[in-house]
């Protein structure tokens, strides 16, 4: 996390979807730069079979075109980049990545919003939060799986309190497209989506150890997990072919 570059952040085109190349020491100028602007803005944690649900579904590319940040954390991902384009591209691990945002926001005393998790897990993210990062300000919470009445109240409620960023996790209903949906009702601000971040932050899961990720062999854990996951394997050769067939044939 500590890699310099003199390279501006930018943002190319990986098989027709947007990723964003973003240095571990750039994080903080765009954050910021974010917070400056008056309108809302959702960041995406793109994995290898995210990029191949953007390329597939209309409502999914959507959401990741018009994110703000599109941050990769499949290591095929940078690959292609390379492979494609010749630049380097950076590559977070999801944890990582929302604990760098979270020191960012403290930092100047920005705001967060919990949103996600079931009640005893997010209470105890929330008492983690609050002692790892006694200055960021946490302004609300509320549960996941909640009921579809109960939407109107939770939108305004977020609303209201005007976060710097929402971080929302399992147990919404429609996962990122929640957000998506409520795009301008939400407000102002960034927008997170982790599906498992709140388990992690309460130590009820643990996250994939560094070698691992750094290796590109996270997926096996998560495979193992759900046996059906290895059925990817299949998903995987095509994003290949179809990196050759646009080295060789897309200008």
């Amino acid at each position: 996390m500590g890699i310099e570059t003199n390279e501006k952040p930018q943002r190319v085109s990986l098989l027709k979807v947007p990723v964003d190349i973003v240095a571990p020491d750039q994080l903080s100028d765009v954050v910021y730069d974010l917070l400056k602007q008056d309108k809302e803005h959702n960041i995406v944690l793109l994995s290898l079979w995210d990029l191949l649900r953007a390329r597939r579904s209309g409502e999914y590319r959507t959401y990741v075109t018009r994110a703000s940040m599109v941050i990769p954390i499949s290591k095929s991902l940078i690959g292609g980049i390379k492979f494609l384009t010749g630049k380097k591209a950076f590559r977070y691990m999801p944890f990582d990545f929302i604990i760098s945002m979270l020191t960012i926001l403290e930092n100047r005393e920005f705001s967060c919003y919990l949103l996600g998790g079931r009640r005893k897990v997010l209470l105890k993210t929330e008492q983690n939060l609050r002692q790892t990062f006694p200055r960021l300000r946490i302004v609300g919470r509320f549960p996941g799986y909640f009921k579809k009445y109960e939407e109107p109240t939770i939108i305004k409620a977020i609303k209201k309190s005007s976060p710097s960023l929402l971080l929302a996790g399992r147990g919404i209903r429609g996962k990122e497209r929640w957000i998506s949906k409520n795009n301008i009702t939400l407000g102002n601000g960034m927008r997170l989506w982790c599906s498992d971040i709140f388990d992690v932050f309460a130590e009820r899961k643990r996250h994939p150890s560094r070698a691992a990720f750094n290796s590109g062999l996270e997926w096996i854990g998560y495979c193992f997990q759900n046996p059906f996951k290895f059925l990817r394997i299949f998903p995987f050769i095509g994003y290949n072919f179809l990196l050759l067939f646009y080295k060789l044939f897309v200008k």
